[in-house]
């Protein structure tokens, strides 16, 4: 239970400074720009992380890199309590994304370590929840209680300081083993045997975290702009509404094969996105709403389906070394399309930029459902050749 609540208190940390964008762009009047280059800086950090000390705990143990990681986000949150300006916050973002880069591949696979059918759910449905969680906490937090820009952060440093502790007194699930120094060198691998899964689930994995770095990076603002309010709970409703079904989806389909569960994200991220085009020419803030949560819908799915296929394939020590190439591709899909919708944004305008996100979303959502569709019908075909042999 320690490195799932590890999970959702790092992803909640991420998704926390969220509704805070437009509190802190009012008080110190940085541009929309500067919001999406904050937004992008932590996952531009994440991996980093992930190219380096991505698959470390695989050499030297969970418990090693999880105990720096923890203690790191724990300081960030600090820092992110403390900021007074832009540079402080983009420091801040940075850190928190080179602690989460660490600690994700060591949680993940230290979930796996445990117990694999468990931990393969775990890894997709914790990020989810805390993003949700985090979202929708620092939203209320915000709206009703003093000090928003500060108070969120100084809880979650809190409990972060108590994770600290209980990683010192955690079990080591995974024995040391050489070639730790060697696995610091930038880059990434995958073991033969998962790479056929990955490159299936490609696809539908771009697709889903793309929409995710839309909405995370520009969804508050849009509701906003469509709805004509400030509320800063209606602000953290895209992100909460968005990973909240992602965490709905995961438990519903824990059970059904990888290759269903991605056929159906990618037909869950059409409609929704679907609906958010809808409600944007309409000027429908719940047609909106009801969009992100049907992503979400897919969002979940389709990162249940590709962890689903791929980390159980992965040896023991080779687990966090597969997570962090899945949380590699997730990110640079979340984090690129961030960074140029908010240059579009300055340049073009917020409607315009959404529509044409939209379309791109529509675009991408097609081809990750046309491929999976072809992948399961050559499967089909496989196994009916296999069943025809005398």
């Amino acid at each position: 239970m320690l490195q799932a609540s590890i999970m959702v208190t790092f992803l909640a940390s991420s998704a926390a400074p969220a509704p805070l964008y437009s509190i802190w762009q009012a008080e110190w009047g940085f541009s929309a720009i500067s919001i999406t280059v904050i937004f992008a800086a932590y996952g531009i950090a994440l991996l980093a992380a992930l190219l380096t000390v991505g698959s470390l705990s695989d050499y030297i143990g969970r418990q090693r890199v999880l105990v720096v990681a923890v203690a790191g986000q724990a300081v960030a949150m600090v820092v992110f309590a403390r900021a007074g300006d832009v540079p402080v916050l983009l420091g801040a973002r940075v850190l928190q994304g080179l602690c989460t880069g660490g600690a994700l591949g060591a949680a993940g696979a230290g979930l796996l370590d445990i117990d694999k059918p468990r931990g393969t759910v775990a890894n997709a449905v914790y990020p989810p929840m805390g993003t949700a969680g985090g979202a929708l906490g620092a939203g209320l937090l915000i709206a009703h209680l003093p000090s928003p820009t500060h108070l969120v952060f100084w809880i979650l440093a809190a409990i972060l300081a108590i994770q600290t502790a209980g990683v010192l007194l955690m079990a080591e699930s995974v024995g040391r083993m050489p070639g730790a120094l060697a696995s610091l060198r930038p880059g990434f691998s995958l073991p033969p045997a998962t790479r056929p899964a990955m490159l299936v689930a490609v696809p539908a994995l771009v697709a889903t975290w793309t929409m995710a770095g839309f909405y995370g990076s520009v969804g508050p603002s849009l509701v906003h702009l469509v709805a004509d309010s400030r509320s800063p709970v209606l602000g953290a409703l895209p992100l909460t509404l968005f990973a909240g079904f992602g965490a709905v989806s995961v438990a519903a389909l824990r059970t059904t094969a990888a290759e269903k569960v991605m056929v159906s994200a990618a037909a869950a991220l059409l409609l929704g996105v679907g609906l958010t085009f809808a409600g944007l020419e309409v000027r429908s803030v719940v047609l909106i709403l009801a969009g992100v949560a049907v992503g979400g819908i897919g969002y979940g799915a389709g990162f249940h389906g590709v962890v689903n296929a791929v980390a159980p394939l992965a040896a023991p020590h080779e687990r966090a070394g597969v997570i962090a190439v899945i949380y590699l591709v997730a990110y640079l899909a979340m984090s690129l399309p961030a960074v140029l919708a908010g240059v579009l944004v300055v340049h073009d305008g917020l409607l315009p930029t959404a529509r044409g996100f939209a379309i791109g979303l529509l675009v991408l959502g097609s081809l990750a459902l046309a491929g999976m569709v072809w992948w399961r019908g050559r499967q089909a075909a496989a196994a009916d050749a296999v069943q025809s042999r005398p």
